[in-house]
Order: C-alpha cells, then sequence, then structure tokens
C-alpha cells in the first residue's frame, strides 16, 4: 500500500528544509557547481539541464508516494546549498489485529540523494539537516528503522553516517548503477527505533560542539 504524504518544511537553528520546487533549478545549479571535481562517488547533477532533469524526477517520485525531496536552505544566508530526500518510503502488511495495522504513515524508509555545496562541507549544516530528518522519521512517523546508502568507495560518505550513528550492516553488490556507469557495490548503513534515542542525544551534541 503506498500513501502519498504531502510535503513539509523542517527548520532548526542553521538549515531549512523546504519542499522541492521547479523553482529551485538555478539555486541548485550555482549549488553543484561550486566544485564538480567534489562528487566523485555521488550522483549531483551539474549543470542547468541536468538539474532540471534531476529535479523532475525527484517530483516524478513524490507524486508516485514513494519520495519526498527536499532542498536544504543555510539561513545565515537564505541560500539554497543542495537537496536530500526521504525515498523507498514502506508500509508493511502487518497481520491482523496489530497495533501498527491501518497506519497511514510509512514502517520504514531510507534517506539518500543529499548533497552540499562545497562551500558547505564540514559545517553545522549536515548534522543538523540529518537530527530533524530522522527526528521527522522516527517522532512524528513512527518509523522502525531509517537506512542509508552509499558506493563503498565513497569514504568521506561512510564516515558522515559513521558519524552520525547509523550501524555498517554489509555492502550489497551491484546495488545500484555509480557515477562512473558501472554496477555500484553499495555500502549500507541503518538506525532502528531502539538506537534512534542515543544516536538523537550524539548528533544533539555535536551541533551543540
Amino acid at each position: 500500500m503506498a500513501i502519498r504524504i504531502e510535503p513539509f518544511t523542517l527548520q532548526g537553528r542553521h538549515v531549512r528544509l523546504e519542499p522541492l520546487e521547479l523553482r529551485h533549478i538555478d539555486a541548485l545549479a550555482a549549488a553543484s557547481a561550486e566544485d564538480p571535481d567534489f562528487y566523485r562517488w555521488s550522483a549531483v547533477p551539474i549543470g542547468r539541464h541536468a538539474v532540471r532533469l534531476y529535479v523532475e524526477s525527484a517530483l516524478d517520485a513524490q507524486l508516485a508516494g514513494t519520495a519526498l525531496p527536499l532542498a536544504t536552505v543555510r539561513l545565515a544566508d537564505d541560500r539554497i546549498i543542495g537537496s536530500t530526500r526521504y525515498f523507498n518510503l514502506e508500509w508493511w502488511s502487518w497481520p491482523e489485529g496489530h497495533r501498527r495495522r491501518g497506519r497511514t504513515l510509512p514502517d520504514v524508509c531510507e534517506i539518500g540523494y543529499t548533497w552540499l555545496a562545497q562551500s558547505a562541507i564540514r559545517t553545522a549544516i549536515n548534522t543538523e539537516a540529518k537530527l530533524l530528518m530522522l527526528n521527522q522519521a522516527f517522532d512524528s512517523w513512527g518509523v522502525v528503522s531509517v537506512c542509508l546508502h552509499t558506493d563503498e568507495r565513497n569514504a568521506r560518505s561512510r564516515a558522515a553516517m559513521e558519524r552520525m550513528g547509523a550501524r555498517f550492516e554489509g555492502i550489497l553488490r551491484s546495488h545500484r548503477l555509480a557515477t562512473d556507469g558501472i554496477p555500484r557495490n553499495s555500502a549500507r548503513y541503518s538506525i532502528t527505533a531502539a538506537e534512534w534515542p542515543e544516536v538523537k542525544r550524539s548528533l544533539a551534541a555535536k551541533l551543540r560542539d
């Protein structure tokens, strides 16, 4: 069962995550143009045409009820500096009588398609964005787990997932198409509902620091 979730905005002290729209295309193109070589292992659209296709594809997935794409806005200067999304939203077929049967909110999801302008790397932006998104997933939706994937060669992305408290589950072989046009092996990480309170405390502490 797929249920379309209406777009929403998440905001913290450093970042605002707002529903991705066509009006974001030019700003996203400027963000990804800061340093195209920075995205060796990430599928980041470079150039206005590629960004338009990227946004249109994301909006098609949103319309189908399988994704919620977001534009990342730095509050300090109200500038669009990247994008992220919830996707692979799943509603499980719980048995009759189960307390979760008939839910209109997803049971599990993935967070991905995350990229930032080079100037926003190693700032509080990504930490707060992940805290906001995970809080929505676990505390508002009540999901049982959130997963994340990255190219196994993407050491920077893997380190970021580990710093946020996600646990490494293993390598999925020939899992998705890589940026260099080959079937990539994906490193899979996840956070479960039981682990979320500790991950939440850790992320909040990193922001305070």
